[in-house]
């Protein structure tokens, strides 16, 4: 999917204005400091900007805040649409993630395990 300028631009600004969540995230996960996964953040992918991005394993990471509640039905069309492209989204609210932050890096590792124990067929389809 072609990503539009605004798009870019949208997304240059929210990696500046990123929330305290996103930012103690990113320092968790920059420079491959995290079981050398290479992550990106605020970054346009499938037709939606992920909060972060690991490419190598299509895995997208959502920090969600108080807003997210009320919008659920948003989320789980833009969930669906990143599935349709290939990637699987960890979501996880701000407050959670703050309080245990070892919940989301697990579930990252057991993600990219499953996927390094189960790789895709090398035609591309199962």
């Amino acid at each position: 999917m072609h990503q539009t300028e605004s798009r870019t631009r949208q997304a240059r600004r929210l990696r500046s204005d990123m929330t305290g969540a996103e930012a103690h995230l990113w320092k968790m996960l920059r420079g491959r400091s995290f079981e050398g996964l290479k992550f990106r953040r605020q970054v346009p992918v499938a037709g939606a900007i992920a909060d972060f991005l690991c490419p190598e394993f299509k895995l997208v990471i959502e920090l969600d805040g108080g807003i997210h509640r009320l919008r659920e039905v948003e989320d789980a069309e833009r969930d669906l649409k990143l599935a349709d492209a290939g990637f699987i989204t960890l979501r996880f609210g701000n407050e959670a993630f703050l309080r245990n932050p070892n919940e989301l890096l697990d579930a990252i590792r057991r993600h990219v395990a499953s996927v390094r124990s189960h790789p895709p067929h090398a035609s591309g389809s199962a």
